[in-house]
């Protein structure tokens, strides 16, 4: 299959490259600078300049392709106060994908997320958002819009991610908590620290997304989840352990103080399931488990970042 990836030289998209072309599939991605462009020729891609702006590229790349796999996001200005602004340039790429797309039967898979989706009980893939989870609404909006496409003649799935895809040069949430504990002198979480996050290695979801493109049912909801959720206070204990810092609960009206932008997620109680996923699918995480990668010291390694 020809198969065109947005977000190709991304943390994700820059594993599931190699994935697609060792199991022979021709692969095209979306490079918005020189760099992206210069690794994903390196890669073994095609390459073909744009950003997820621009409509007309990405309807006539995918009109031209077999397949669609959309993992751009504006996360650049989504965690630096404008998610809805990223949400609505992701809302009007998707829209453009399903115009190139409809009637053709060919697979478009996009990435979500599992926040706000079932908080305080185990998710599954039959679950779907029924309140408001500001600010993740419309991205949630989105992902609807993406199922009903299999009504018109799409292969339409939707991957939602765990809130944490780890692994070594992981610039994402447990980063950001390794560079707050390095500036506040204490690893932290948030009451009693009990609440649980689900993770998965980025080498297993990217390798998700592969076998989504190829063999996902129309409709299909997937959960991008090697474990079901691990404690926020048991990631905060690594972390003081590795940085040799104390180990603290901050109390949840302090949370957006100490956490800055973090603060209003990492209180959040989300566990998920995949299992639907794996008997569905056939997907079976290998790699790492959260803990494990904290505890091989990568994360601890490299610069401090809030961001």
């Amino acid at each position: 299959m020809r198969i065109f990836v947005t977000g190709a030289s991304g943390w994700i998209g820059s594993a599931l490259v190699p994935d697609l072309i060792e199991a022979g599939h021709q692969v095209v991605g979306l490079a918005r600078s020189d760099a992206s462009a210069a690794a994903l020729t390196a890669a073994g891609a095609e390459v073909v300049r744009g950003t997820v702006d621009d409509l007309d590229v990405l309807r006539d790349t995918a009109a031209a392709s077999d397949g669609v796999i959309h993992l751009a996001f504006k996360h650049d200005i989504a965690f630096s106060g404008d998610f809805q602004g990223a949400a609505e340039a992701d809302r009007r790429a998707i829209d453009a994908f399903g115009e190139a797309l409809a009637g053709t039967d060919r697979p478009f898979v996009i990435a979500s997320g599992l926040a706000g989706l079932a908080p305080g009980r185990v998710a599954t893939e039959l679950d779907m958002p029924t309140h408001d989870f500001a600010p993740f609404t419309i991205r949630s909006a989105t992902a609807r819009e993406v199922l009903a496409l299999a009504s018109h003649g799409i292969r339409s799935s939707v991957v939602r991610l765990s809130p944490t895809c780890h692994g070594d040069g992981d610039n994402g949430f447990m980063a950001a908590l390794v560079a707050v504990a390095r500036d506040k002198g204490v690893s932290g979480y948030i009451g009693d620290g009990v609440n649980r996050w689900p993770a998965v290695h980025r080498r297993d979801a990217a390798h998700l997304f592969r076998l989504a493109v190829e063999q996902a049912p129309a409709g299909s909801v997937l959960h991008g989840v090697a474990e079901e959720g691990v404690a926020i206070r048991d990631v905060a204990e690594v972390i003081g352990r590795h940085l040799d810092v104390p180990v603290v609960s901050v109390a949840p009206e302090a949370a957006g103080a100490h956490f800055t932008w973090l603060g209003a997620l990492l209180g959040l109680d989300i566990p998920a399931s995949g299992n639907l996923t794996r008997e569905l699918l056939g997907w079976k995480p290998t790699h790492t488990d959260l803990l494990e990668d904290l505890d091989e010291g990568h994360y601890f390694t490299g610069p401090a970042t809030t961001a």
